[in-house]
């Protein structure tokens, strides 16, 4: 049977150079924010970059240095909403304008994926440019308009 689990994906462009004593609280934090998410109910997994504690090394676009991706999957949309607005991740997300600047189309997205799938920066970054072309959709969508996951089907597809 195939069950599924929550992708989401958030990106954001950052004030100043990430080395920069602009983001030096923001990126002094990140190891104990990341370790709150690790540890959190319902968290699956998240996307890292080749020095494996967080994803600030990748380029979701491919050069653009101040673009920052966050991408991860949950066991459900009410897992990942505990720990964005119920958890200690709410001070960052409080402080979020004095890291990153304001940003006019979406920047966030989920979306369902089969239990063990893993996106890619890539694919996180088209299931955002979905939701920016044709609107919230079983594809992509927000909290605003969450999504049921697809009925858990069996490998006969019944």
């Amino acid at each position: 049977m195939t069950t599924f689990q929550l992708a989401q994906v958030n990106v954001g462009r950052i004030v100043a150079p990430l080395d920069g004593p602009l983001l030096a609280d923001f990126v002094a934090q990140l190891p104990e924010i990341n370790a709150l998410a690790d540890s959190a109910d319902g968290f699956v997994w998240r996307l890292v970059d080749d020095g494996g504690a967080d994803s600030t090394g990748l380029r979701p676009d491919g050069h653009d240095d101040l673009l920052l991706i966050n991408c991860s999957v949950w066991e459900s949309v009410e897992a990942l909403k505990e720990f964005t607005y119920r958890s200690d991740h709410l001070r960052l997300l409080g402080r979020r304008r004095e890291w990153f600047r304001r940003m006019s189309e979406h920047h966030q997205a989920m979306w369902w994926v089969p239990a063990g799938h893993r996106p890619t920066a890539a694919e996180a970054m088209a299931r955002i440019g979905l939701l920016r072309e044709h609107g919230e959709s079983p594809d992509a969508f927000t909290f605003r308009t969450p999504y049921p996951a697809p009925a858990s089907v069996t490998a006969s597809g019944s």
